[in-house]
């Protein structure tokens, strides 16, 4: 896994480019300070009470913002605001995710620890992210964890979540997919795992806990549909009812 976890390592933070920092006006530049200070009042906040336990107006507040109509100018709504923290932080995981799933493929080997890998990896590099990653990590970890997951807020329609599905799934047992959505099992508890590092002290060093969450994402991934699971299945038409019904998985 050594080759897997330096990559991403070395996929350092994409610096601000010459042209978006040329030929800006003052008043266009001043309309983003004003959107990124609310998005990162809106992480903390998110992160700290939850998506639905802060109102707009706290948000507002803690970015110092007087113009009571700035929020609704530049996001819309709650759910605006929210997905602008998403689109904040998601396409440097999907980055980091489609070059690990692109070095899986050329290696040509059916090895499910290295597809456990690009699950975890990308989204566990989060963690050294000062600008928001921590607070980003117990956000998407409340959506896709919540009793009804907002997982369409999270998994969006170009999002590298579904090339790792599709490489994914023909390591697994046909029931792992069709019944009992592993997938999203190895989703949700990767990102609840990373949300609780993220919530506590910062550590000098988190490779070994990602090491070991990639352990047990991959064991929850291969796990063996039982004798006992497989006659219950039996017994209610293989249907699996008791499973949560989302079409991400």
């Amino acid at each position: 896994m050594r080759p897997y976890y330096f990559g991403v390592a070395t996929l350092a933070w994409a610096p601000v480019t010459a042209h978006e920092t040329q030929a800006t006006s003052p008043r266009s530049r001043k309309a983003g300070d004003t959107r990124g200070t609310l998005i990162r009042a809106a992480e903390q906040l998110f992160a700290a009470k939850g998506v639905d336990g802060v109102s707009l107006n706290e948000i507002k507040r803690a970015a110092g913002q007087r113009n009571a109509m700035a929020l609704q100018y530049h996001f819309g709504d709650r759910a605006g605001l929210l997905r602008a923290v998403l689109d904040k932080h998601l396409p440097a995981v999907d980055a980091r995710r489609e070059v690990l799933l692109q070095q899986y493929e050329d290696s040509g080997a059916a090895d499910l620890r290295s597809l456990a890998a690009a699950l975890v990896l990308p989204v566990a590099a989060k963690l050294a992210d000062p600008d928001g990653g921590r607070e980003f990590l117990q956000i998407v970890a409340e959506l896709l964890n919540r009793p009804e997951p907002l997982v369409e807020v999270v998994v969006t329609k170009g999002s590298s979540i579904h090339p790792w599905r599709r490489l994914v799934q023909p390591l697994l047992a046909a029931e792992s997919t069709t019944v009992f959505h592993s997938r999203f099992t190895a989703m949700r508890f990767c990102h609840a795992e990373l949300a609780a590092r993220a919530a506590a002290r910062p550590r000098r060093d988190d490779r070994l806990f990602t090491s070991r969450l990639i352990d047990l994402v991959t064991a929850l991934l291969a796990a063996p549909v039982s004798e006992q699971t497989a006659r219950l299945l039996h017994e209610r038409g293989g249907k699996g009812k008791d499973q949560p019904q989302t079409p991400t998985r």
